[in-house]
């Protein structure tokens, strides 16, 4: 099930919210927990029992850890190794087996599927298990609100990647108010309106540039190819990001944003902290933090970031062009830390061109295998492809609003338009409320019109 169906919207979300707020305070966890399970089992209820698997396994184990943790800080070590261990067997298996088979010439297993979320939620189960034995989160003695922790159905398939800490307080008490629900509503129309009006449309127009490539390359679509991947990824993930946002809100949570304007970015550090940002979280917490960071020397510290962005392109995919992309974002992060950076401080346009230059062959890298890759890479700079023909024009004078628009959407600057508006016009506020229900109007119409569209990052 997908936030962007008609069945989500109008019979999962609307009974969950219905008897959720039927119930008194105290059962509200347990009914998030029940149906967030139904939710994550409806396509696929025979991973339900993994999930609850490695939930149970954190969960008792985590009683160890905390008894033994200032005791005999050794054995609580184990614990969480133990912790640690079957939850990132689980993921190894399903997610990296047939790719590590065939690298090495065996026979994979034939119907191996990878279940939804498993990259997601055994992150969140980590970093419980990680902070608990450093002092940094409390025990959860209560099994139901550490299960709904993990299977909370707005961040279970694709994040944000929300740790124990930053909700475990809200696990215990939260506040559920009208204006937090309407927020809530208004910020999920909005990532639903960025996914399909814009992401889909994104994804459509790269589909046919692809397709008119295949017949007549040129440079001129081989760009746009580009800044369509830019954009669909971004609206697409984005967007799903926006809605768990604002289901959490509905639901009296508030989660962790994931992006930040990440196209504004004037390098490629400053992207990585716009972009997929509680994933950058979770690896320099978890990973970089604990190999030394930038506090081991220079060329040491370069190491730790390889070890951390290799780690991350594997976590994106069992495949050597998700390592390659995160190597590739590696390269450029240890040149700006090494003599780079300083360069683009002193020109804001030239490092803003930079960012989106190496941002968007970065894409071109992530979606496609070795072999596309250096074709279309080739057709970029020429290689045997023409530099535009009447057809690849045409599409762009027909598109050229739509992309206006879309880059326009990827700044902060509608939003600060909009506050300034508000201030200064005592109507703009209902106003938007109207087109807040005219764009989920068009989004369910949209939905009516067009067939299944799953999110980008569900394969992770």
């Amino acid at each position: 099930m997908v936030f962007s169906s008609l069945i989500f919207l109008f019979a999962y979300l609307t009974v969950t919210l219905a008897l959720y707020y039927a119930v008194p305070l105290k059962w509200r966890n347990l009914v998030l927990f029940i149906l967030s399970l139904v939710f994550y089992g409806w396509g696929e209820p025979k991973y339900i029992a993994l999930m609850l698997l490695s939930i149970l396994s954190a969960y008792a184990f985590g009683f160890g850890i905390e008894h033994y943790r200032v005791k005999k800080p050794p054995v609580a070590k184990l614990f969480l190794g133990i912790s640690v261990g079957i939850n990132l067997s689980f993921l190894l298996f399903f997610k990296y087996f047939n790719f590590f088979a065939q690298t090495v010439g065996a026979n994979p297993i034939q119907g191996l599927i990878l279940p939804v979320g498993i990259s997601f939620y055994t992150f969140q189960i980590m970093s419980y298990s990680i902070d608990l034995y450093r002092g940094d989160v409390p025990l959860a003695k209560k099994f139901v609100p550490f299960g709904t922790y993990v299977t909370l159905f707005p961040q279970l398939i694709a994040g944000p990647i929300v740790r124990y800490k930053d909700v475990c307080d809200q696990l215990r008490a939260r506040r559920e108010t009208v204006s937090k629900f309407a927020s809530g509503v208004t910020r999920f129309v909005l990532g639903l309106g960025k996914k399909l009006i814009l992401g889909d449309a994104a994804a459509a127009l790269a589909e046919r540039l692809q397709t008119a490539a295949e017949f007549s390359p040129t440079a001129l679509g081989a760009w746009l190819i580009v800044l369509c991947y830019s954009f669909h990824i971004y609206f697409d993930f984005s967007g799903y990001s926006d809605m768990a946002i604002g289901l959490g809100r509905m639901f009296g949570f508030e989660f962790v944003e994931n992006f930040n304007y990440p196209y504004i970015a004037r390098s490629i550090s400053d992207f990585w902290r716009r972009w997929h940002i509680t994933l950058s979280t979770w690896f320099k917490e978890y990973v970089y933090i604990p190999l030394g960071g930038n506090r081991v020397g220079k060329l040491r510290g370069f190491c730790n970031l390889a070890a951390v962005w290799f780690l991350t392109g594997f976590w994106h995919g069992a495949d050597w062009n998700y390592m390659l992309w995160g190597l590739y974002f590696w390269l450029f992060l240890v040149l700006e830390k090494a003599f780079l950076g300083k360069i683009l401080n002193k020109n804001r346009p030239l490092s803003h061109l930079y960012a989106l230059l190496v941002i968007g062959f970065g894409w071109l890298i992530f979606f496609n295998d070795l072999g596309a890759l250096t074709t279309t890479a080739g057709h970029l700079v020429g290689v045997n492809a023409i530099f535009a023909d009447g057809s690849v024009l045409h599409l762009l004078l027909r598109m050229l609003p739509f992309l206006l628009i879309c880059a326009l959407a990827c700044t902060p600057l509608p939003k600060q338009l909009l506050a300034k508006a508000k201030d200064r016009l005592p109507f703009v506020e209902a106003l938007l409320s109207v087109g807040t229900m005219l764009l989920f109007l068009l989004c369910v119409a949209y939905m009516v019109d067009n067939s299944f569209s799953p999110f980008l990052y569900y394969i992770f």
